[in-house]
Order: C-alpha cells, then sequence, then structure tokens
C-alpha cells in the first residue's frame, strides 16, 4: 500500500516509502522464521523517518539538527544490519542489494541537510555573538 502524495519533502518521501520497503523486507524475514534481526532491522528502518518527521515538527534549529542527527545513526544502524541479514545469506543479495543502496542514498541525503543545519546554527551563535560584542 502506497501513502498518499501529500508530502513535497524529498527526504520526508524517501524515508516514509523506505520505511515501507523496510517492512516488506521485515514480512519476507519473519515468513522464514527469522525473528531477532528482522526486527532489529524494522526498528532501525522505520525510526529514520519518524525521527525525520519529528524533526521536521521541531521548534529550533537546534531541535530539527538532533532528530535529524538521531534519523542519521538510524540509517547507518539499518545498513548494518541490511549488510549482516544479506551477508548471512537470510536476506537475498539482490533485495538486500537494492535495499542497501536506498540506505545510501537517504544517508547521503540527511547527511547533506545535517551539514547545511549545523552551519546555519553556526552562523547564528557567530551572529549572536557579535551583537553582544557590539
Amino acid at each position: 500500500m502506497k501513502r498518499q502524495k501529500d508530502e513535497e519533502n524529498p527526504v520526508l518521501t524517501k524515508s516514509y516509502d523506505f520505511a515501507l520497503k523496510i517492512i516488506e523486507v521485515y514480512k519476507v524475514l519473519a515468513n522464514n522464521r527469522e525473528y531477532v534481526l528482522s526486527k532489529q532491522v524494522l526498528r532501525s528502518g522505520t525510526s529514520i523517518g519518524a525521527n525525520v518527521e519529528e524533526g521536521i515538527g521541531g521548534h529550533t534549529l537546534r531541535d530539527f539538527a538532533a532528530k535529524f542527527s538521531i534519523s542519521y545513526k538510524e540509517a547507518r544502524e539499518t545498513k548494518y544490519w541490511l549488510r549482516l541479514l544479506r551477508d548471512s545469506n537470510y536476506l537475498d543479495t539482490e533485495i538486500a542489494n537494492a535495499r542497501i543502496s536506498d540506505c545510501e542514498e537517504l544517508i547521503r541525503l540527511i547527511g547533506a541537510i545535517l551539514r547545511t543545519t549545523k552551519q546555519k546554527i553556526a552562523d547564528e551563535e557567530q551572529r549572536k555573538n557579535k551583537k553582544n560584542t557590539d
């Protein structure tokens, strides 16, 4: 089931769509009676989008950055679990590589957003400090 196209934010859309794909991976693994690793990848893979959503709703740039930082870490963790599932032959190589590629795209996108946000925070601090010394 696809969500309605009511979101125009690329990172929100990509992280949500990725979560749907991770749920499908979980279903495949659960049907093959693999429960421990599948729950790990489900938790981290769906957490990416949840933290993006929270970050977008943040009240400050620092709140936004904190949630996106968590999202970035969850994406890296998800990549680890996907690689482990692939290399242990629990998950088909083609499926795993496709999800790893999706995950790497999210890592790059969220990483770029974080770098830009951290620079904005630093610029704000610099302006604030300059104003206080004038």
